[in-house]
């Protein structure tokens, strides 16, 4: 991998790590209100555990493997 791809790489974890909390603190405040949508709970959950599990993705691209 190239430094220019790492980098790349690198932003885009910035990105999403960025919008994952931005997914916490919307679903933090439609749990506090009187009476939640629930399918909009449901779709920022869901788009909560896509950006995760891209978000590992990248990490794991980021971070060379170590053989013991």
């Amino acid at each position: 991998m190239t430094d220019e791809d790492e980098r790349e790489l690198e932003l885009e974890l910035a990105r999403l790590q960025q919008e994952h909390r931005d997914l916490d603190a919307a679903i933090d405040a439609l749990h506090q209100s009187p009476a939640p949508d629930l399918l909009r709970l449901q779709r920022l959950k869901k788009r909560k555990l896509q950006l995760r599990d891209r978000i590992a993705f990248i990490e794991d691209q980021i971070t060379p493997d170590i053989i013991a």
